[in-house]
C-alpha cells in the first residue's frame, strides 16, 4: 500500500482545549506536535502548512496552554500541545500542563504518532527525554525535529543529527531524527511524508 499525499496547506483551525475530556470524538487519526515552549513548534506547524498564522506563534515562549487541534482532512487532525519547561508561570499551572500532556498522550485511543521539536542547538533536555520515554512506552512512532538548523553550519548540523540520534538508542523505540528549519525551508519535506505515512492507514481500503 503506498502513502497518501494530503495537502498540509489545507489545515485550518478546529478547537482549543484545557484537557482530554474536552477534545472531540476520539477518532480517525491525530498526530501530536510537542516542545519546550521555545523550540519553535508552532513556527513548525506554521511553515508545514504555508500559514503565517494558523498556530499562534509568540515572543513569550508558553502561551500555548491549551491542546490545540487543526483539521487537514476530515479525520486527520494535527495537535498543538501545551510546551513544556521554560513558561514563566505558576507552579501550579505547569503541573495542570504536564498532567494535560501526560493524559493525552497515555490515554488518547487516535493519537498515531508524536512529533517532539527540540532546538538543535540544546537538544534532550530531561523534559524531551520524558516525552520520548512516554511515547515509547506508548508504542507511538516518534519523529524528533531539530530546529532551527539554520543557526548551525551544514556539518554542525550533520553532527548535532549524528549525536541524537546515537543518544536515543537506548530508548528502543521508533524514533527517526532530522533536522530542521521554518526559515530555511529545511526537513519540510520529511516531515509531511513522515505524517502521510502516519495518515495512511486511514486511506485503506
Amino acid at each position: 500500500m503506498s502513502d497518501i499525499k494530503l495537502n498540509y496547506h489545507k489545515t485550518h483551525f478546529l478547537t482549543s482545549a484545557p484537557n482530554i475530556r474536552a477534545l472531540p470524538e476520539d477518532t480517525g487519526i491525530e498526530i501530536a506536535f510537542a516542545g519546550r515552549s521555545n523550540a519553535g513548534k508552532s513556527t513548525a506547524l506554521n511553515a508545514l502548512t504555508n500559514q503565517k498564522s494558523l498556530a499562534r506563534t509568540s515572543k513569550t515562549p508558553g502561551r500555548t496552554q491549551l491542546i490545540n487541534l487543526f483539521e487537514v482532512e476530515p479525520q486527520c487532525k494535527l495537535v498543538d500541545l501545551p510546551g513544556y519547561g521554560y513558561a514563566a508561570v505558576p507552579e501550579q499551572m505547569k503541573i495542570q500542563w504536564q498532567k494535560a500532556l501526560g493524559e493525552y498522550l497515555q490515554k488518547r485511543a487516535c493519537l498515531a504518532g508524536l512529533v517532539v521539536l527540540m532546538d538543535i542547538r540544546h537538544p534532550l533536555k530531561d523534559l524531551d527525554q520524558q516525552m520520548i520515554e512516554w511515547a515509547v512506552s506508548a508504542n507511538l512512532p516518534v519523529l524528533l525535529l531539530l530546529t532551527k538548523a539554520d543557526k548551525l553550519s551544514q556539518s554542525a548540523r550533520s553532527k548535532q543529527v549524528k549525536m541524537v540520534r546515537e543518544a536515543i538508542l537506548p530508548f528502543q523505540g521508533d524514533i527517526q531524527v532530522d533536522a530542521f528549519s521554518a526559515l530555511n525551508k529545511i526537513g519540510i519535506d520529511r516531515l509531511a511524508t513522515k505524517l502521510d505515512s502516519w495518515f495512511t492507514p486511514l486511506f485503506a481500503e
